[in-house]
């Protein structure tokens, strides 16, 4: 196969249009991570500090209409409606995807997708077999094996971003495509299986609400008059079927049309996502993160922690779980498709890209939520969420400042090969 022929490469080269676009998600997920990184260090500061009363009447406190089952504290608010708004843009992103990036075609799909579902499997497996080893006979921590299958999408862009400049920008998109095809899969698998009990006729209601905006995508109604009270609804009656509100999030962003017509400058997909991006990367996830991340860090339970199988299944979920997944998903549907990687890209590459999908933090302390609703396993969760993310932050950092060393030496290298010719050149007046 010509290594010329699109789709030849694993990681080739991005057209300008697609690099654009790369480049401006990056520099708003910097300061969203950012954003969202600081958020969670306040929080735990006032968890663990004189205001922890405050910090816990806080996010405990309820408020809105119970008619419409919607009497919710502070932090499933940000859970449910403010992660929804996290979810519609990873929908549009996904959807810009497979219309125009790496996954508009079967053969250019296949690699990020398998390494993006083996990167979900593996920290899923790991779980299990660490937790049950760990847990000595029976093993209620088993229910949190969804915790370790999430990618931080924000967190993981923003310390790609701050230490991995001078790194192809064909594995950012890798990391990108890799980060939102993980959180479809994580909404899937909230939807079916931390899902207790669906209320078919609100599920119903949820459907029929997305054919209409599927619909009116289509015949181009464009006021918002019509899109706003049909998304409320939509995720209203989502959260009324049981299903998690979220899953209306990415149900909308994946329905919202990201082509252009003729005499149009961006389409509505983009538009709607220049538009929601800063509230989700600057509001929505640092607010979630904030009511969600305050957990007390005692002295006395951290032999405890150690040997929770909770906090040891999550800790080599995200830190082992997911960089094996990545890279193994990868190599062998290369192999299998018969799709080359570039030379330019090397093994090193991938790992670290696989230690930055171990970010999971925000979907992974959503789940954790879901998974345990309240009590000791809870606090054991999100402390091994916060732990494992940091750690896998600080594998992937090492990794990508090794290889920016690398790449720097290399270009560098690359001029000093050609100065010979320059100068040669030069006198030979050419």
């Amino acid at each position: 196969m010509s290594s010329e022929q699109p789709g030849g490469f694993v990681f080739g080269r991005l057209s300008q249009r697609d690099r654009g676009w790369l480049a401006g998600i990056l520099r708003e997920e910097t300061v969203g991570g950012l954003l969202l990184l600081a958020a969670a260090v306040v929080a735990l500061i006032l968890a663990n500090s004189g205001a922890k009363t405050w910090y816990y009447h806080l996010t405990h406190f309820h408020f809105g209409p119970a008619a419409l089952h919607l009497n919710l504290t502070t932090e499933e608010w940000a859970a449910d409606g403010l992660l929804s708004i996290f979810f519609f843009v990873a929908g549009l992103e996904l959807k810009h995807e497979l219309v125009h990036g790496s996954l508009r075609t079967v053969r250019q799909a296949i690699v990020p997708v398998a390494a993006a579902l083996s990167g979900m499997v593996v920290p899923a497996i790991l779980y299990v077999v660490v937790s049950q080893l760990a847990s000595h006979g029976d093993n209620p921590a088993i229910h949190g094996w969804g915790i370790p299958m999430a990618t931080d999408i924000a967190f993981a862009l923003a310390v790609l971003a701050v230490v991995g400049r001078g790194l192809p920008a064909s594995l950012r998109a890798f990391l990108l495509t890799l980060a939102v095809v993980d959180d479809l899969g994580a909404i899937a698998v909230i939807a079916i299986f931390y899902t207790e009990k669906v209320h078919f006729i609100y599920l119903g209601v949820a459907v029929a609400l997305f054919v209409l905006y599927a619909w009116a995508q289509r015949q181009r109604i464009r006021s918002p008059l019509f899109y706003a009270p049909l998304a409320l609804i939509a995720w209203w009656a989502m959260h009324a079927s049981g299903v998690h509100a979220t899953v209306a999030g990415i149900a909308l962003g994946l329905l919202t049309r990201v082509k252009t017509d003729e005499g149009e400058t961006e389409s509505v997909g983009e538009r709607l996502e220049h538009g929601f991006r800063p509230i989700s990367a600057g509001v929505c996830v640092p607010v979630f993160a904030f009511l969600a991340a305050g957990v007390t860090i005692g002295g006395a339970g951290l032999s405890h922690l150690a040997r929770s199988p909770i906090v040891l299944g999550i800790a080599a979920g995200l830190v082992l779980g997911k960089p094996i997944g990545v890279i193994a998903g990868a190599e062998i549907a290369g192999r299998l498709s018969r799709i080359r990687r570039s030379q330019a890209i090397s093994h090193l590459d991938l790992i670290a890209i696989g230690a930055l999908a171990g970010i999971g933090f925000t979907v992974s302390l959503l789940v954790s939520e879901l998974a345990f609703p309240e009590g000791a396993m809870l606090y054991d969760a999100k402390t091994a969420v916060l732990f494992a993310s940091v750690v896998a932050a600080l594998f992937a950092s090492v990794l990508l400042l090794a290889r920016r060393r690398h790449y720097a030496q290399t270009t560098v290298l690359d001029a000093a090969t050609q100065l010979p010719d320059v100068a040669e050149d030069e006198s030979s007046g050419t």
